[in-house]
């Protein structure tokens, strides 16, 4: 199991590296920020002063290394506009973020799973054919137009939620459900195949045929086994609910990292945009590997497969 570990621990630092080598410089051919930040009026010199001051007349080599070296150090740079660390930025919108996706989380979680289940057990019924439809909906339905249709009907016409912003609970409710309609499609689609799957093989027909309802199979022994790619796809819909935060934030005014990453985009401030790309990659990194460890500790016949 340690073996195991080390493996995909060294593949996540590779992944990790290739990640922030990509994103520096994506970021440095997106133009160059000093025009930005003076007047339009502004003399060459002024503007190669700044240049110079902000470091970006020199070579992009060095730039790397350099912050490279500040990421050790846990220095993730200084806003060119803002003119703050751009990691006090991130953790000002940070929690924003975190509740929407775990609201999103439980909605895709909550409902997700339980319907696939259903749809594994009832399926060729009516109730498989009415929840195939809810299914279809939430998977095909794009994240604004849900946003906006749940804003014209529960908080334009029946008034019971607020439109925007991040006051209270109650504006969680919103954009939780257009965040997560498209990864509870996503879970229902997944536990559905696996327990399908599942139910196909001996140890169910042999659990049935000593007297075991099917509930009691499914659930003492059909959940754990189909819990595998369930797992898997938790972790990378944790990673999709944070960059798919980008568009719901903006329909709902929702002050998290995914409108920071756009105001940054329109005022080009790259540091923060790098800042904002770099820890969404990292947590999609992170999440992957804890979901090999997990499905690893679930199934060790995983362990024996060489990462």
């Amino acid at each position: 199991m340690l073996r195991y570990v080390a493996g995909r621990a060294l593949q996540a630092a590779i992944a990790s590296l290739g990640v922030l080598a990509i994103v520096f410089m994506v970021m440095r051919l997106s133009g160059d920020p000093t025009l930005l930040l003076v007047p339009e009026n502004a003399s060459r010199e002024a503007i190669d002063e700044l240049r110079h001051e902000l470091g970006f007349d020199r070579p992009v080599a060095d730039q790397f290394l350099d912050y490279v070296g500040g990421l050790l150090r846990l220095d993730l740079g200084i806003s060119v506009v803002q003119r703050v660390p751009a990691a006090s930025i991130l953790a000002s919108r940070l929690p924003y973020t975190v509740r929407l996706a775990a609201g999103a989380l439980a909605v895709a979680f909550g409902l997700g799973i339980p319907i696939g289940i259903v749809m594994a057990i009832w399926r060729g019924g009516w109730g498989h054919r009415l929840l195939s439809v809810l299914v279809l909906a939430g998977q095909s339905t794009p994240t604004f137009l849900s946003g906006i249709v749940l804003i014209l009907v529960f908080a334009v016409l029946l008034r019971w939620l607020p439109t925007s912003g991040a006051d209270d609970a109650a504006s969680l409710v919103l954009p939780s459900i257009a965040l997560g309609a498209i990864s509870m499609a996503t879970f229902a689609r997944i536990a559905q195949i696996a327990v399908l799957d599942e139910l196909g093989k001996d140890y169910v027909r042999a659990g049935r045929a000593r007297g075991l309802s099917l509930g009691a199979v499914v659930v003492r022994h059909v959940l754990r086994n189909a819990a595998i790619p369930v797992v898997t796809i938790t972790a990378l819909e944790v990673g999709n609910l944070l960059s798919g935060a980008v568009i719901v934030e903006t329909v709902f005014a929702w002050p998290g990292i995914g409108q920071l990453a756009i105001q940054s985009i329109q005022a080009r401030d790259f540091l923060v945009v790098q800042t904002v790309v770099l820890f969404v990659s990292l947590v999609y990194v992170a999440l992957s590997l804890a979901a090999d460890l997990v499905y690893a500790w679930i199934d060790p016949r995983i362990r024996l497969v060489r990462p």
